[in-house]
């Protein structure tokens, strides 16, 4: 049975198109385009303005949607104008696969078949896993996976087994929300982060892959596309210590509800009463020390050197919330004047500071207050919930 006639109407249904993005693949372009052509004729290819027989090739294929550039811009591109053209032409989703002829076309069933088992209402978004202990896989493109990989997981949460296919599912209008500023091969990472911090449910399906290395040409320039895949990934992890952890922290913790996400998150947690109060001690310690803008990223980094519950860690380092800024930052000045035998005004009259010096001294008694402060307020209730946590395993 032709496959076409079994998929095209799932293709419709599902209002799924397909994009090739192509540049100089004149041995391999043909026969991805007759591959597509056998699940479906919703077809958008991209010619990334190639300088190799590719318009000679392409111009047997009348009834394509084919976006031209007259020079090279790079895939980056090639898949952002591929979404524009998609999503202005009304499918919701599309299924990239190169043009090297790494891919298999029959793999379409896949994607489909997972999409098909997706709550409509929830965006998804799938990346073809490749075998990569294959034989004819290269070496080097098995070490940029893991690579890719780890840094996926540090910026997302998310384990995934293969982040470099090219082979993927994309939601359009999910897609079409995003500010996508990379123009290389570093595109598809970006995508696929900004796409999972925007809630998108993001996971890997098995595809079969071939690296025939008498076709296929690969335009990935080791030392350039790495130093630039190297530059997103330090902003983006830069970003998700910065705001995309908290929030999305914040957002679970108030989806659940302050009494769902204790139980779930820190009664039901494995340490021991001990591990717990000390994260609970570390969050206090740096939610009310002054790291404005950075206590996530030191929470986070002590709380993993000392393998301490992150989760716990930074519940509590979320003392500095806002409505709490203010009494962190009274109590601390006046601990701090205390502390150093000046005298206490409840007003913080703001009049009294006269030049530099008033300035610094303020400045020197609110720090010395904090850590104080921080110190006094971890290690009480560091031993109240040492004993809580205590009580808690010995009824159960």
């Amino acid at each position: 049975m032709n496959p076409k006639n079994t998929l095209s109407n799932t293709f419709i249904r599902l209002e799924c198109c397909v994009i090739i993005p192509t540049y100089n693949n004149q041995n391999t372009l043909a026969r991805v385009i007759d591959g597509v052509l056998e699940y479906t004729n919703d077809i958008l290819l991209i010619n990334d303005g190639s300088t190799d027989n590719t318009p000679q090739i392409l111009s047997n294929y009348q009834g394509l949607e084919i976006i031209t550039f007259q020079e090279n811009k790079g895939k980056g591109e090639a898949l952002k104008a591929g979404f524009k053209k998609a999503n202005s032409l009304g499918y919701k989703y599309a299924i990239t696969i190169d043009s090297d002829g790494q891919h298999y076309p029959n793999d379409f069933p896949v994607f489909l078949s997972e999409l098909e088992k997706q709550d409509k209402k929830e965006p998804l978004l799938l990346i073809g896993s490749r075998k990569m202990d294959d034989p004819t896989v290269p070496g080097k493109s098995s070490f940029g996976n893991k690579f890719s990989n780890f840094w996926y997981y540090v910026e997302t949460g998310i384990k995934l087994t293969d982040t470099q296919s090219g082979f993927r599912l994309y939601p359009l209008e999910e897609v079409s929300k995003l500010k996508l500023y990379t123009t290389k091969f570093e595109l598809e990472i970006e995508v696929i982060v900004k796409l999972a911090w925007n809630q998108v449910t993001v996971r890997n399906v098995p595809i079969k892959v071939l690296y025939d290395e008498n076709e296929r040409v690969t335009h990935f320039r080791p030392f350039r596309d790495f130093t630039r895949i190297s530059i997103l990934n330090t902003w983006l992890v830069i970003l998700t210590l910065l705001y995309y952890a908290p929030r999305n922290r914040y957002y679970k913790f108030k989806k659940k509800g302050f009494k769902r996400y204790w139980k779930e998150n820190v009664l039901k947690s494995d340490d021991s009463p001990s591990r717990k109060s000390t994260a609970i001690m570390l969050g206090l310690f740096i939610g009310i020390i002054p790291l404005w803008g950075f206590q996530t990223v030191a929470v986070f980094a002590i709380a993993a050197s000392l393998r301490l519950n992150k989760v716990i860690a930074f519940l509590f380092s979320n003392i500095s919330i806002p409505p709490m800024i203010p009494f962190i930052v009274y109590a601390s000045c006046h601990i701090g004047a205390f502390v150093l035998g000046r005298d206490l005004d409840i007003t913080l009259n703001i009049d009294k500071i006269s030049n530099g010096k008033d300035v610094l001294e303020g400045l020197g008694a609110y720090v010395l207050g904090s850590f104080i402060l921080a110190t006094i307020t971890s290690l009480l209730f560091g031993g109240v919930s040492y004993l809580y946590f205590k009580n808690k395993n010995n009824r159960n």
